[in-house]
């Protein structure tokens, strides 16, 4: 069984995320914060989506290193240093989205802060996922 992703028709249409997840029971996994860092602990991408994409993978990777799966994660904060940046950048973001994790929305929130650890990160990404026990 997946998990039950709610959207009631009393609130407003949820775009780009779930209102409310009902996780199935699992394993719960908490993924810390990712930037847009490679491997050796540069920061990449120049404009706030290539930094998304990159951040929201390394997210992926985390997952996966515990035996998650995109379609597992049931919510994800987002930290963003330039909120009007994530606005103008929305197409691009959502591109780079669905390139990651595909169509699949959990519950979502974007926060609006003045800096992050890394001094160069624009996006900081945590999230949960919860691994159903079908494995």
């Amino acid at each position: 069984m997946s998990h039950e992703f709610l959207n009631p028709d009393s609130l407003a249409a949820a775009r780009g995320f779930s209102h409310a997840v009902v996780a199935q029971p699992g394993r719960t996994v908490y993924l810390a914060g990712q930037v847009a860092m490679d491997a050796g602990g540069t920061m990449r991408g120049e404009t706030f989506a290539e930094q998304f994409e990159l951040a929201l993978s390394n997210l992926v990777t985390a997952l996966d290193a515990a035996g998650g799966r995109p379609e597992d994660l049931v919510s994800l904060t987002m930290y963003a240093t330039d909120v009007p940046a994530y606005r103008t950048s929305l197409l691009a973001v959502g591109a780079a989205y669905r390139r990651v994790v595909g169509r699949h929305y959990p519950a979502m929130a974007l926060v609006g802060v003045t800096e992050l650890v890394e001094p160069q990160a624009l996006i900081e990404i945590a999230g949960t996922a919860v691994i159903p026990d079908r494995r």
